[in-house]
């Protein structure tokens, strides 16, 4: 059963036209301790905006940021928060809350005193006003994508500002990890969330999209949905505007299709050819891997500048997937007017950015990452990086599923993505916006993968933390562990580093 995106928003202000923040205006963040509204937050604050915070969330990832500059987190939801002097402006707040309660006592609250109740995208928007808008989107690859643009543009000496849905390294944020940067620069990256309208507050004047597949099945009925939406988002560029399209993925190729049929932003596609040049003839900037390894990925890139020779960039990322993400980077930046030299030096330099294939350490000669991949496309990919990463390891695969209905309804796939691993661990499911329990579990996910691969050791311990526990008793020495997961799954990385160090 899907949910249009009025009844995911219920009791929200309809998204309007950004404008900017005034000196001085209060604005109130409930669910501030998470990725995205963190950054609503720091940005707000950047702008000029007072702002405070609430969730019961913190600490969190991400709170560490909004100590670093000054901003209050309540620890619990009180309506107080809107009902005391010094009366909030407005409020922002995530969908993920109004998904499941939206006749919440802090929001119904500022209702009752006519404070405006938006979601946090809106504030973000309105930070960006007189900046160059540059919106990534995407089913996967987006926070990679948009948190390379920035390093690349930052690298190239533009000071950009920025939302990521993933926290940014100091070197890219110039302070702490954060979701978000503030520069003085003229460009505002975006990542732009399909999700129930969450990209709808952004306009933007470049566009970047890496990939459209099915996917959040409690909003989106089927693959064509998803590539509707985004083509009614595209339609409201402005005609000046462009579009860096990934037209080697199907579905980015349907949605450009649409697009281009009318009058309005021009479409730069980008692809990976094989060695038969396939897909070359849809693109503007084509890429070929020409090596990879432990160490990184080298592309060559054509169609950069108005050199017509080829450039190569050597990058630090495993993983085709990453080096499509790269290409579409290099396009934006080529189209931002960065000089190619610098471009092929920003995509070399790139540290990543967090849960994406990070590193999170060694112990008893096993390896540990942390992912956010939390669908069957970027599992497998995901694994196949971990592959080139760590040749010649036994990979374990080690799944917090996101959502009950994303679990039911992409079930099979699931099971044939972790199956291309050598062993899967499949913690409890964390619910987020879906309560409803009833349509798969996480022993349904582990039995689906026994049947696809009778061979693997699979198993269902439980939490995050009791999957920690078994995976400390199951793993052996050369083994990489690849955590995954969209709620509480880093806590099975970190859990399991710490039980492996303790046992030397």
């Amino acid at each position: 059963m899907t949910r249009d995106a009025a009844a995911i928003g219920a009791g929200l202000d309809p998204v309007r036209v950004a404008r900017r923040i005034p000196e001085g205006e209060r604005i109130h963040v409930v669910g501030a301790a998470g990725a995205g509204a963190s950054a609503a937050a720091l940005l707000g604050r950047a702008a000029g905006a007072f702002v405070d915070g609430c969730d019961p969330g913190v600490p969190s990832p991400y709170s560490a940021a909004l100590d670093a500059a000054g901003i209050t987190v309540h620890p619990a939801h009180d309506p107080r928060h809107v009902t005391t002097e010094p009366i909030p402006d407005r409020l922002a707040v995530t969908k993920a809350l109004t998904a499941v309660d939206p006749d919440h006592p802090e929001l119904r609250a500022a209702r009752d005193r006519g404070i405006p109740v938006e979601a946090w995208q809106q504030v973000i928007a309105d930070a960006a006003v007189g900046r160059r808008l540059i919106a990534v989107a995407g089913t996967h690859g987006k926070s990679t994508t948009a948190g390379w643009l920035v390093h690349l543009l930052v690298e190239a000496g533009r000071d950009p500002s920025a939302f990521v849905g993933a926290l940014l390294p100091p070197s890219t944020t110039g302070g702490v990890a954060a979701t978000a940067r503030w520069g003085a620069g003229g460009s505002f990256v975006v990542e732009a969330d399909e999700y129930a309208g969450n990209f709808d507050a952004y306009v933007p004047d470049l566009a970047v999209l890496t990939s459209a597949e099915w996917d959040h099945p409690d909003v989106f009925a089927d693959a064509a949905a998803v590539g509707e939406a985004f083509v009614r988002w595209l339609a409201r560029m402005p005609d000046h505007g462009a579009i860096v399209a990934n037209v080697a993925d199907p579905g980015v190729a349907g949605v450009v299709g649409q697009v281009s049929r009318a009058q309005g932003p021009a479409v730069i596609g980008v692809a990976l050819a094989d060695d038969d040049g396939l897909a070359a003839g849809a693109a503007t900037v084509l890429g070929r891997i020409t090596a990879a390894d432990r160490d990184g990925t080298t592309l060559e890139l054509r169609g950069l500048g108005s050199d017509p020779r080829p450039r190569v960039a050597r990058l630090s990322t495993a993983g085709r997937h990453n080096a499509a993400n790269a290409l579409c980077v290099a396009a934006a930046a080529d189209r931002l007017g960065v000089d190619p030299e610098a471009i092929v030096r920003g995509l070399g330099t790139f540290p990543g950015i967090g849960r994406r294939l990070e590193r999170v350490g060694e112990a008893g000669g096993i390896v540990i990452y942390d992912d956010y991949g939390h669908h069957p496309t970027a599992i497998r990919e995901t694994i196949a990086a971990i592959r080139q990463r760590e040749p010649g390891r036994r990979v374990w695969a080690v799944y917090e599923p996101l959502t009950y209905h994303r679990t039911a309804a992409l079930l099979e796939d699931f099971a044939v993505a972790l199956g291309t691993a050598d062993a899967a661990a499949i913690a409890d499911i964390w619910a987020g916006r879906d309560p409803d329990r009833t349509v798969a579990s996480a022993t349904g996910l582990a039995e689906a993968v026994a049947r696809e691969r009778p061979d693997m050791t699979v198993e269902a311990p439980g939490s995050v933390d009791a999957t920690a526990a078994w995976l400390a008793d199951a793993v052996r020495s050369g083994d990489a562990v690849l955590v995954m997961g969209g709620g509480q799954s880093y806590r099975i990385a970190t859990g399991l580093l710490r039980r492996l160090e303790e046992t030397g």
